[in-house]
């Protein structure tokens, strides 16, 4: 009877933990982007608040879409979140 064996290519569980570590990248980057966006346009609605008027960024480019616009702030509060709970480990000024 033939033994069978588990192909296993040089690299491979190699090439897979690359490939993981280059999706938890863009997922970390694409975190910051969100979380950057959303802390200007905070800014912004404070300094709005202070002129009195509203320098809402995100309702002024989605305001017609309120759905979408909502989709964004749950982005950008998921991305806050997200970027608490990993940044201590995917940081490498942190992790010094």
């Amino acid at each position: 009877m033939a033994r069978i064996q588990p192909d296993i290519r040089r690299g491979s569980s190699r090439s897979f933990f690359l490939q993981h570590i280059q999706n938890m990248k863009a997922l970390h980057m694409i975190a910051f982007i969100l979380l950057a966006i959303g802390g200007i346009n905070w800014g912004l609605i404070g300094l709005g608040g202070f002129a009195g008027s509203d320098w809402n960024v995100v309702n002024m480019i989605l305001g017609s879409w309120p759905l979408v616009e909502w989709v964004v702030y749950v982005l950008v509060g998921i991305s806050a979140v997200w970027l608490l709970v990993t940044h201590k480990r995917d940081c490498k000024t942190c992790s010094a």
